[in-house]
């Protein structure tokens, strides 16, 4: 897929678009800082937030929302379900929304896998998306074995999981299980929280497309139709993030980033839930 544009989008399995790229919030501190980066990100073009209750600044996201003049339909907004808050997701939804003062989420997730109150957090979220409270469901940091227990018993099949997905962390197997039972695949942490940003390898690439590595990283993602949400707080960087719409990597510098992988994870393991 060519993309060329900073307002594409992808179609979730319920007919939702989905903006391919978001900002993500996570450690990004409440108050100035947090609406500062979510209004710079909206200047640039960016139509597409992502937060979460234990982030600590859905209220600032809610806020610079408004601040921003833009209308609340033109952005796509996800934050997710706390661990702790899963005996009682339609209570903690309902928190969140009055966060961020809003009468719907556009994605709402699971944050990460929990044994004993996964099912009913995820009959709870069914819930929620029929009575019009989440536009889409989803969840976050599923495995291969989380998704195939969830559709044991699901009525409704997640629109979305949000992994964290890179070159050095290239999940093939979770990505086929996605895009054979239409979820949309999102990464997390794609710059792998510049671990990786000096590699040779990727500086090579970096200089043949006069791009920098983070773009070459985020332009991977693209190229493999998958929704990409970079966190920064600095405006240069939120806009460089954003510019990689005028180009694409060819087909053989894609088969060499596949080949990268090394199970390289900067996030929590999940694989032992």
């Amino acid at each position: 897929m060519t993309t060329q544009s900073i307002n594409q989008s992808v179609t979730l399995n319920n007919g939702i678009q989905m903006p391919i790229l978001g900002l993500g919030v996570w450690k990004t501190q409440s108050g100035k800082e947090c609406k500062n980066a979510v209004k710079s990100a909206l200047n640039v073009g960016y139509r597409h937030i992502d937060t979460a209750k234990i982030y600590g600044n859905e209220e600032d996201v809610g806020t610079a929302i408004k601040e921003s003049g833009i209308p609340r339909e033109s952005i796509f907004i996800t934050t997710k379900l706390w661990n702790g808050d899963q005996n009682d997701a339609r209570a903690s939804l309902e928190a969140s929304l009055k966060r961020m003062d809003l009468d719907k989420i556009d994605l709402y997730l699971i944050h990460f896998p929990v044994r004993k109150t996964m099912k009913q957090a995820w009959k709870e979220l069914e819930k929620a998306y029929e009575d019009g409270l989440a536009r889409s469901i989803g969840v976050s940091n599923y495995t291969t074995d989380h998704l195939k227990e969830l559709f044991s018993y699901a009525n409704v099949i997640p629109a979305v999981n949000q992994v964290e997905y890179h070159p050095f962390l290239n999940q093939t197997e979770l990505l086929e299980l996605c895009k054979t039972n239409k979820i949309q695949l999102e990464a997390y942490s794609p710059l792998a929280h510049g671990k990786k940003i000096d590699e040779p390898k990727l500086a090579s690439l970096s200089k043949k497309y006069g791009k920098t590595p983070a773009q070459i990283l985020i332009r991977w993602c693209v190229d493999k139709d998958l929704v990409v949400i970079p966190k920064s707080v600095r405006e240069e960087r939120i806009k460089e993030n954003s510019e990689v719409f005028d180009f694409s990597l060819q087909p053989e510098d894609m088969r060499l980033m596949e080949s990268w992988n090394e199970n390289f994870r900067t996030c929590w393991d999940p694989t032992g839930v």
